[in-house]
């Protein structure tokens, strides 16, 4: 028996496996409170729904050695104090994120692999082919054999039917298993202690919600909702070491890294009055290389966002800022996924605030992280399909704004709507604005639309260092008309006394061409 290092160090990313973890001395952020709130109530089932990254797998995982009684895994943690008796029970950990599942067989080849090996462990003789009734086999007789009811843990519950969203037989095919192993849930309850699942979202038209309706759902649970991920005490209690090493890197106070982490990696919300949550993947490899990237988006996102997001045909900068209430949130179709449901159960949307009185929550795009990687996805849907001539255009867009250069700026803004992949449908006002709104917060200046002042509302401002722009796009009107609106409604007011130049940028925007056919430039007090 490996002795756990007191002192702990080291971020094992990706690590999913709690007693290796725990063996090798690396920092564990202790949920295991939760354990004890899960194992005092009196629900036999409980769902629970996150992003991908954020933890489920390594608590499932924790959860495992809990009921397989390995109190020395658990030694100086919370559960460890709390008179817990640790018997041990029988665990069957049913983890199907390890396939993509892009084809028919994968999933059984997945369950014949777990199903042999638990076959093998409780002395049980394969006499049925059909899944179902193996794994019902496999619960009663371990229950038999072991005189304790048994621990299902499932991770990732829906990853074959995710994958196979466009492929409807195979998709069909999966469900119908999938229908089969877990309807075991329920006609073998006698012989069950625990089940928990996890998954990106609770999806409709999945047998297992509609035959288990007490199952625990706790994913927007206020007591559940610091379960996985990193609350702002925990990154304080836990990386001190890491975040001072980012500071002397990046050349920044403790609470100047502690910001900038927070910026990009925190903004999560998962309840009415849960905390704010840091996304773990992001945290950890921020720690590990003292260095802040998009971590989160280099894991690639998941295809059924990619083709929910493909038919969004509505204001983008709405659904980046929508209302809701929880009920909208809380049952996805596969099949017919609402964007906004879908957004928030993959994290690229979250809980800003609880509306008490209206019962909504309003939503937004957590952080700056998130933020980059969804806009940068979503640009490929709004210009051309080559992703090399659009980027370019906005690394020349932001140079030629920050240096000065107005007139070179609006020639590669052109040059960008020039892109426009006509299969996009921009032939609308709304579509416009949402390629505008994508490219605006892909600049990654100090860029804000709809800057409300006295006398109306500023399509776009542009801040740098040096420079300030104020810029007017008529859809479909001369840019005479667009600057002398700035004039007109003294847009540029609040900027008179501004110590650096400020530009007016009055341009049209033609719905025939697509793209913007003229600019007029002035200096604000030459």
């Amino acid at each position: 028996m490996k002795e756990i290092p007191t002192k702990m160090s080291g971020y094992a990313i990706g690590q999913q496996d709690f007693k290796t973890l725990r063996e090798r001395g690396s920092i564990y952020v202790d949920k295991t409170e939760f354990i004890h709130k899960i194992v005092e109530s009196d629900s036999q089932y409980y769902f629970l729904a996150r992003p991908r990254r954020f933890g489920k797998s390594l608590f499932l995982s924790t959860l495992r050695y809990f009921f397989e009684g390995r109190r020395e895994l658990f030694k100086g943690l919370y559960i460890d104090s709390t008179g817990w008796e640790w018997e041990e029970y029988p665990v069957l950990h049913l983890d199907l994120n390890t396939n993509r599942y892009l084809e028919k067989g994968k999933l059984e080849a997945v369950l014949d692999n777990l199903f042999s090996q638990w076959e093998k462990q409780y002395g049980i003789m394969t006499i049925v082919e059909d899944y179902g009734q193996r794994f019902s086999n496999i619960i009663k007789t371990a229950h038999k054999k072991t005189g304790k009811p048994v621990v299902i843990l499932v991770d990732e519950y829906d990853k074959p039917l995710v994958g196979n969203l466009n492929k409807q037989e195979n998709f069909e095919h999966y469900r119908a298993q999938l229908a089969s192993i877990y309807s075991n849930f329920k006609s073998s309850a006698e012989h069950i202690r625990l089940v928990f699942l996890t998954g990106v979202s609770r999806f409709s038209k999945l047998s297992v919600f509609s035959d288990l309706n007490n199952i625990n759902d706790i994913t927007f649970d206020n007591a559940y909702a610091d379960i996985c991920g990193i609350t702002e005490k925990e990154l304080k209690v836990n990386f001190q070491e890491g975040i001072s090493k980012l500071a002397e890197k990046r050349r920044l106070s403790f609470d100047g890294a502690l910001r900038m982490l927070k910026r990009n990696y925190d903004g999560y919300r998962f309840a009415e009055e849960g905390s704010e949550i840091y996304n773990p993947w992001s945290l950890l490899n921020a720690m590990e290389k003292s260095s802040i990237e998009n971590y989160w988006n280099d894991t690639g996102m998941p295809t059924i966002v990619a083709e929910a997001l493909k038919r969004i045909d509505a204001d983008l900068e709405e659904t980046f800022n929508s209302y809701c209430e929880s009920s909208d949130l809380k049952g996805l179709d596969l099949l017919n996924p609402e964007p906004i449901a879908l957004l928030y159960q993959t994290g690229y949307l979250t809980i800003k605030k609880y509306l008490r009185r209206l019962n909504q929550y309003k939503l937004g795009i957590p952080n700056n992280e998130v933020k980059k990687g969804l806009y940068t996805f979503l640009l490929p849907y709004y210009v051309a399909s080559s992703r090399t001539t659009p980027n370019r255009n906005v690394l020349d867009i932001v140079r030629n704004f920050t240096f000065g250069e107005p007139d070179k700026a609006m020639r590669s803004m052109q040059a960008f709507f020039a892109g426009i992949d006509y299969k996009m449908r921009m032939d609308n006002e709304n579509n416009f604005h949402n390629a505008f709104y994508l490219l605006t917060h892909i600049i990654g200046l100090g860029t804000e639309t709809e800057v409300h002042t006295s006398d109306g509302s500023i399509d776009l401002t542009i801040d740098t260092d040096e420079f300030f722009y104020i810029i007017e796009l008529k859809y479909d009107h001369s840019p005479e008309e667009a600057l002398r609106q700035i004039k007109e409604k003294q847009y540029a007011r609040p900027w008179q006394t501004d110590s650096r130049e400020v530009y007016l940028i009055g341009a049209s925007f033609s719905s025939k061409t697509r793209c913007i056919e003229g600019w007029k430039i002035e200096k604000l007090n030459p």
